[in-house]
């Protein structure tokens, strides 16, 4: 459910959960606050894409607090036909966690500005390493 944007039983999520997707090219900058608000921006993100679908490629621990999780998507644009994985379509997520409750989620659409956001490497197989 969660793939589909339906965070509505998002137990895992705080009530005030920070919800931040940082685009790069097909996915627009967006920031919301609150299950309701991450619903409604995750929703209308994936609403423009047929058959989407998100796909964890590596998990990392950061630290106690941040889970960093290298993913892929694929899927096609509804009305241009366009597919997500002819642009490179790799991202992360960065989980924050207090208490065992997600407090932010970044979506960077970018793995690449993740990784330098972060401080970490570049990918091997990636043009900036």
């Amino acid at each position: 459910a969660w793939e589909h944007g339906d965070y509505s039983s998002a137990a895992w999520a705080h009530p005030e959960i920070e919800y931040v997707i940082l685009g790069a090219g097909v996915f627009p900058d967006v920031s919301a606050k609150g299950r309701a608000e991450m619903r409604e921006a995750a929703r209308a993100n994936i609403d423009v894409w047929g058959k989407v679908r998100i796909a964890a490629d590596e998990y990392r621990e950061l630290d106690d607090e941040r889970v960093l999780v290298l993913d892929h998507y694929s899927g096609h644009g509804k009305r241009s036909g366009l597919d997500i994985g002819q642009l490179g379509a790799k991202g992360c997520h960065l989980f924050h966690l207090d208490e065992r409750k997600v407090t932010r989620l970044v979506f960077y659409g970018d793995r690449n500005r993740a990784l330098a956001d972060l401080g970490l490497a570049p990918e091997a197989d990636s043009p900036d390493s």
